[in-house]
């Protein structure tokens, strides 16, 4: 395995678990999810790269863009929640109150 297939799961790996175990503010989760996303985009990459293919592949680019509108409704609910509960705090969401 080489030094940059260890960094790229290394990155996902912490990344899921700050996910899993660091969860007290919802734009901590938020960041997580992101890096997560991140770490995917530069594998997918540099896969192109090292399997030494000609033609360019647009997954990485949809994967960006679903990235970013993650990115995008992810804010849209932390804004609303904190307008709503008065924090961030992930206690704080009750998902049976109406």
């Amino acid at each position: 395995m080489s030094y940059l297939h260890l960094s790229f799961y290394a990155a996902f790996t912490l990344s899921s678990l700050g996910l899993a175990f660091h969860r007290t503010h919802l734009i901590s989760a938020l960041l997580c999810l992101e890096s997560m996303m991140l770490s995917l985009y530069v594998a997918l990459t540099m896969w192109p790269i090292q399997t030494q293919t000609p033609s360019t592949i647009t997954i990485p680019i949809l994967m960006l863009t679903f990235s970013a509108c993650e990115a995008g409704t992810g804010l849209a609910l932390l804004v609303a929640s904190t307008r709503t509960h008065g924090s961030d705090h992930l206690h704080n969401f009750n998902l049976l109150q109406c």
